[in-house]
């Protein structure tokens, strides 16, 4: 396993890089102000793509279990991160998504019993400055409709991170059957409110094609599996590590691809944010790390202790 090990942390790596590519790929190639749409061409293809290879359906209460997670991390989710990348640049909208430590850190106390440790109060609170120096160097334009959306998406994933945690798996699932639940419950919660509030489906050219099927295949059906499965064989501390790969990778993405402009204040501001998120992830711990997968975790009905800083998915 150790020998892998390196393999693994990779493989698992390509879901967040992949997820920094949402924003670029929503604002060059996809219908513009369609964030309901889009969330369902990204979330439904995909889930019942994985619903058809595992052929596993959720049994007695996971299929409650598996609505409220499709609803956090997915049918909430995508509307509200696919309103903030059409209406924030993409660098500025997966910075602020870095205030999930915060979330997940106040999420933790009361769902899975587990107290905030100083080291990530501490770690939070720096990277939210940092955040802070990003947004508010750009408060001229800086639009509050975008940014509540991408707080608001940020705070969604939290919920359904933590509840993960809390649930785990059931007994014999693996984490593709896991990600085609949430896929499809979360992609049938937003396809009414798509036809309602958005309208018939736009008419696609070939770009708009090739953006949606990126997202629906390697954005999400490829990389959500990448992730939960690095998530159940690596530690909390070494999955959360990559999470700051995606705002990066989408920083980089609009700076390099979409000239999109950083300030030297903003760029320390997402240094001190990323920074303090990777202090925070490699700093010691005391006692020895759990290995418990989800399904024993679910299994032997204890909740888990791992620590979640940093754990929010960037998707």
């Amino acid at each position: 396993m150790a020998a892998n090990r390196p393999t693994l942390i990779a493989l698992t790596a390509l879901a967040p890089v992949s997820w920094g590519t949402t924003y670029a790929v929503t604002t060059e190639f996809l219908p513009p102000d369609r964030p309901l749409f889009t969330g369902l061409m990204r979330a439904l293809p995909a889930g019942l793509l994985l619903l058809a290879l595992t052929r596993v359906l959720p049994r007695g209460a996971w299929w409650g279990k598996a609505a409220v997670l499709g609803a956090l991390n997915i049918g909430a989710f995508f509307p509200l991160l696919f309103l903030a990348a059409y209406r924030l640049p993409g660098g500025m909208a997966a910075v602020v998504s870095s205030v999930g430590p915060l979330f997940v850190v106040a999420l933790s106390a009361p769902l899975l019993g587990q107290r905030p440790t100083v080291r990530s109060v501490l770690t939070g609170a720096v990277a939210a400055f940092g955040v802070s120096l990003v947004v508010l160097k750009a408060v001229g334009s800086l639009d509050a409709l975008g940014a509540l959306a991408a707080l608001a998406s940020t705070a969604s994933m939290s919920a359904g991170t933590v509840l993960t945690k809390r649930w785990g798996r059931p007994d014999g699932v693996g984490p593709l059957a896991l990600t085609g639940w949430q896929l499809t419950a979360g992609g049938l919660l937003i396809a009414p409110a798509a036809l309602l509030v958005e309208g018939a489906p736009p008419a696609l050219d070939a770009p708009a094609i090739g953006g949606y099927l990126y997202l629906a295949l390697a954005n999400t059906a490829v990389a959500y599996w990448l992730w939960f499965r690095g998530m159940g064989r690596l530690s909390a501390t070494q999955v959360t590590f990559l999470g700051p790969l995606s705002p990066l990778t989408a920083a980089v993405v609009g700076w390099a691809a979409l000239g999109e402009a950083l300030t030297p204040v903003q760029l320390a501001g997402m240094v001190l944010a990323f920074g303090a998120t990777v202090a925070g992830q490699l700093t010691p711990r005391s006692g020895a790390p759990t290995r418990r997968s989800f399904s024993s975790a679910s299994k032997n009905g204890r909740k888990d202790s791992m620590d979640l800083t940093g754990a929010t998915l960037r998707r």
